[in-house]
């Protein structure tokens, strides 16, 4: 199918570069979902009267980590990767997105419509209020829709960019998401602030209708490309057909494994700790609350220009494994610097500045490498595995977290250190894995330092 695509829409740059700026704007309005809370933490955990809803720091957590609830007790994920293989990528993003949709306008009802009252008891979570049992069920139900969002994105970057500048879009793709990222951690909270709190949620819900109805048009453009190619989307040729047989060979491949705890251990260090960043800046370094959310934007703001650059180093002098290395030193670094006892706002600054490195260049380099050493024709199924393993992170360490903050919490006073060693620790993990696919890399020549684009 790849040699067809040579002759269609897809060899035409527009074309390639439209559907890249559709698909990111889909996947950026799921991120401006999945972190508009975040900042709200600080007024979440405020009284009724003050303009909140009183919630603990554990059930923020508890909130935080329901995203990954359905995909990882579930199984949701390799079900969205199967149907993603099975059914392409039409059918996949439609229903990614009206999920998206469904659920972030389930979180907007639940705080906007309910009490917190009456105290519930969930099962694996034990007594919580009921809004924040709903808030998180309707949050799950989004987090189904966001992770199929994603592996369906990256599927459809692969097939119009394989063999051109893949690492380029891919960066592309990721600074566009980061940018939902700053825009919910920059506004949630001055929004909520000036408007109430239901106000950022009800734009989120309105950024994912958007997405839909782009991704929509999307479909258009990807029928053209089938019928050029002489091609259904799911009516392949039967060297690019999936077959459940076939997933032995990934599954045995160790290069595959690697990738997939990089991913764990990275995002399982860097999301978390984006999701308590406001209220750190707010406790531990006495950053006003209208301007909290702006140190950790920086984050995403710095990946925003650095992803694309260094994707189109990757596409043009390789060294992705490297990358990975150098991406996974920085995080822990400045991880384990946020934990000591230093509390000048100008220090999170330069912490966060280089934490935006790390943030641009592991994924400039992690999710191009995936195509490298998995065929086009388990791709879908290979990112819901590594996904599936990343939601496992992404739901246990915010629970975890809130815990450790809840117990070092005396009335205002907030000690991060414990938590802050935690995503550390967990940043050293990192390091092994990538210096150990870097390894990997050299005995089974999968060619993750060699170059994308086919001279």
């Amino acid at each position: 199918m790849r040699d067809e695509i040579r002759n269609t829409i897809a060899t035409k740059a527009w074309a390639r570069w439209t559907v890249l700026a559709i698909v990111s704007f889909t996947m950026m309005a799921g991120y401006v979902v999945a972190k508009e809370m975040s900042p709200l933490q600080f007024m979440l955990e405020k009284s009724a009267q003050d303009g909140g809803v009183g919630w603990t720091s554990g059930e923020f957590g508890i909130f935080a980590g329901s995203r990954g609830f359905f995909n990882v007790f579930l199984l949701m994920l390799f079900v969205g990767g199967i149907i993603l293989d099975k059914m392409g990528v039409r059918f996949t993003g439609i229903l990614s997105c009206v999920l998206m949709l469904v659920g972030a306008g389930a979180v907007y009802g639940v705080i906007t419509y309910t009490s917190p009252d009456p105290l519930w008891n969930v099962p694996l979570l034990g007594t919580v209020k009921r809004q924040v049992a709903l808030a998180a069920l309707g949050f799950a139900f989004f987090g189904i829709g966001y992770e199929m969002c994603g592996i369906t994105v990256s599927k459809v970057v692969v097939r119009w960019f394989s063999g051109k500048e893949m690492a380029l879009a891919m960066g592309l793709q990721v600074a566009m998401a980061r940018l939902g990222t700053a825009l919910a951690l920059n506004f949630s909270l001055p929004i909520a602030l000036n408007w109430g709190l239901p106000r950022p949620l009800l734009i989120g819900v309105f950024c994912v209708g958007v997405g839909l109805i782009a991704y929509l048009y999307y479909c258009t453009m990807d029928r053209r490309l089938d019928k050029e190619s002489g091609k259904q989307e799911v009516q392949e040729g039967d060297d690019e057909k999936f077959h459940f047989a076939d997933m032995k060979i990934t599954i045995k491949n160790p290069g595959f494994w690697l990738i997939t705890l990089l991913c764990l251990f990275y995002y399982s260090a860097l999301y978390p700790f984006l999701d308590f960043a406001t209220k750190l800046m707010i406790s531990k370094y006495g950053v006003e609350a209208e301007l909290a959310g702006a140190i950790p934007s920086i984050l995403p703001y710095t990946s925003i220009v650095l992803t694309p650059l260094f994707g189109a180093w990757f596409d043009n002098k390789g060294r992705g494994a490297t990358m990975m290395v150098i991406g996974s030193v920085l995080l822990t670094i400045t991880l384990f610097v946020f934990a000591m006892p230093l509390n000048s706002s100008w220090i999170a600054v330069t912490l966060m500045c280089v934490l935006g490195i790390a943030f641009s260049l592991l994924p400039a380099a992690l999710w191009p490498a995936v195509p490298k050493i998995v065929p086009m024709k388990q791709l879908g199924t290979s990112y819901s595995i590594i996904y599936y393993i990343q939601n496992i992170g992404l739901m246990l360490i915010p629970v975890l977290i809130g815990k450790v903050l809840e117990r070092n919490t005396i009335g205002d006073q907030v000690d991060y250190t414990h938590s802050l060693i935690i995503f550390g620790v967990i940043g050293v993990g990192a390091i092994i894995t990538s210096t150990l696919l870097l390894w990997m890399d050299r005995r089974r020549h999968y060619g993750l330092e060699s170059p994308n684009i086919n001279s």
